[in-house]
């Protein structure tokens, strides 16, 4: 089923969990953008005091809002903003990531209006890798959904909410892979690439530092819609994780920056 988007107000929602000073990068750069969000929901899930008291302590744009409470996870903290998000878009910012350029949201608000027919964008991005930022992203092909969520970024994506509505919402029993399940449901919903980067992805998302965790369960996702693939298990079992630890050693970080010498951008 395609639907239009006839409205595209823009809730961001960020969730944090004991990061302070990542979530004040990510607000200042929410607050530099030209087309304001129609809302921004924080969920804290943190264990200590810190984030709660500097938001209560703090004078806000009138588009924030915030919970603080103890959560079931990642995925539990995602679904608990698009539950209360009112907007037609939802861009999930985790606290720490933040927008290429003052102009992302009129940007991403510019193609939805142009382009009726879709219901979820992605973009580029810019990562830290190899000791340097350098632009990343592939178009979205659901032929190579057997290779995880390596082609895309989830940081990237703004995805109409009646996706959430019609295909659910992030399954909590996941806790590392629960964006890359998502995808799979949506693989076949109308899409547009944007061939530029819209977001700053900062090192330390769970599917980086947990590699193989990460691989594991994506590899249990992907069995889950597509059955047994021996190109998944091969990809995502053996490729994925050795590139990961070859490119932390100092050879490989070196080829990795030589490989992607025209890619690299300042912070």
């Amino acid at each position: 089923m395609k639907f239009a988007i006839f409205m595209n107000r823009i809730s961001i929602v960020t969730i944090c969990f004991n990061n302070l000073e990542d979530l004040k990068v990510t607000l200042r750069h929410i607050d530099a953008q030209a087309l304001k969000p129609f809302e921004h929901i924080i969920i804290d899930g943190s264990t200590k005091p810190d984030i709660k008291d500097y938001l209560s302590a703090t004078t806000h744009p009138p588009y924030r809002a915030w919970i603080s409470e103890p959560d079931k996870g990642i995925s539990d903290a995602w679904n608990k903003g698009i539950k209360r998000a009112k907007g037609e878009i939802i861009h999930i910012q985790n606290s720490g990531d933040y927008y290429y350029n003052e102009h992302t949201l009129q940007q991403v608000s510019d193609i939805f209006g142009a382009h009726p027919e879709i219901t979820w964008l992605h973009g580029k991005y810019i990562q830290y890798k190899g000791g340097t930022w350098v632009v990343t992203g592939d178009k979205f092909e659901k032929s190579k959904l057997y290779k995880g969520f390596r082609t895309i970024g989830h940081p990237t994506m703004f995805v109409g909410k009646e996706l959430y509505e019609m295909h659910g919402m992030f399954d909590i029993n996941l806790k590392i892979c629960a964006d890359y399940d998502f995808l799979n449901r949506i693989a076949d919903e109308p899409f547009y690439f944007v061939d530029a980067p819209l977001v700053y992805f900062t090192p330390g998302g769970e599917s980086n530092v947990q590699i193989k965790k990460s691989m594991k369960e994506a590899m249990l996702v992907y069995a889950r819609y597509h059955g047994y693939s021996l190109k998944n298990k091969f990809w995502l079992g053996i490729r994925v994780p050795m590139l990961h630890y070859f490119s932390e050693t100092a050879l490989g970080s070196m080829l990795f920056r030589w490989k992607n010498r025209g890619k690299s951008v300042n912070s």
